[in-house]
């Protein structure tokens, strides 16, 4: 088997555990602290994942990328604002899952791509395709309908979907690798979250000390949080866009089967037409990534 090959399987392992880590088990993982606020179980996802982190890029001996990052103000200024983006997102996603709402979740990390697309557009000149902009008409129909016919916009979505949307485009605007990037997101919230944890145990609402298994689950915040996003940045070098775009949407699946029948939540008929409308528009989406990708 030629290196060409190997890479190539190694990064298909690694993007699959990463998307099957936070597909299948995020979730259930998430449903057993949905008894903690959100705000504190992020707090616990920032500030136990800087150590894995930290161990990692030592392991790798990429310490050393670190140190100028930390002292280029324009760098830090993108990563103080996608640190606290990629909080935001956690924060939602966490709430959703404990108040029985994955699906709706699921749904936000669907439209994600088409918004990530959208944002090419508007922000680097990128035209769309004929298909893509059917994709998109597609995906603001299906919000809409979902609208008209619960009487409330699906906020849970939207706001995964752009927040994550922002997230991964701001972090594509910065030099620096995701490794690294990730343990100083983790740095820069770790200043705010152990004042949080601090706050949230001496007024007595904090659960970090309240029986051996509400401590094991908010330190496993940790690497439940870090080992997928790692995952993710070794199968990202290894595998084209094309194959990423595809694999992608593994992830909301599972989060949206775990929503279903794990968690037994209500798929209602206006769920049921919105999905369907969002699946259309991320099959013809796909079509022509995959189309213009072999074209190229």
């Amino acid at each position: 088997m030629d290196n060409n090959n190997e890479q190539t399987r190694a990064g298909f392992i690694y993007a699959f555990s990463a998307y099957f880590l936070w597909g299948a088990t995020l979730p259930p993982f998430m449903k057993l602290l949905d008894h903690v606020s959100a705000i504190e179980v992020v707090a616990h996802r920032a500030f136990w994942s800087l150590p894995i982190a930290g161990v990692l890029l030592f392991i790798l001996g990429r310490t050393n990328d670190i140190l100028p990052t930390l002292k280029d103000p324009k760098k830090m200024g993108v990563l103080f604002i996608t640190a606290t983006i990629v909080s935001l997102n956690w924060g939602i996603y966490v709430w959703a899952i404990s108040v029985d709402r994955t699906i709706e979740a699921a749904l936000g990390y669907y439209i994600n791509p088409l918004i990530s697309v959208s944002l090419g557009a508007i922000f680097l000149g990128d035209r769309f395709t004929k298909p893509q902009l059917v994709a998109l008409a597609l995906a603001t129909f299906a919000v809409i309908l979902l609208t008209v016919q619960t009487g409330v916009l699906p906020w849970v979505s939207l706001s995964l979907a752009i927040s994550f949307a922002i997230y991964g485009f701001l972090r594509k605007t910065v030099d620096v690798g995701p490794t690294q990037g990730f343990l100083i997101e983790v740095l820069i919230l770790s200043f705010i979250a152990l004042p949080v944890i601090f706050w949230f145990e001496a007024s007595g609402e904090g659960h970090f000390f309240d029986g051996i298994s509400n401590t094991a689950l908010l330190i496993a915040c940790g690497p439940m949080t870090a080992i997928p996003l790692i995952l993710y940045a070794f199968g990202a070098k290894r595998l084209r866009l094309s194959t990423l775009g595809l694999m992608q949407y593994i992830a909301p699946t599972l989060i949206f089967l775990n929503g279903l029948f794990v968690f037994n939540e209500p798929f209602l008929k206006s769920q049921l037409v919105a999905f369907s409308l969002i699946w259309l528009a991320l099959a013809i989406y796909s079509w022509s990534a995959f189309k213009q990708r072999k074209n190229n």
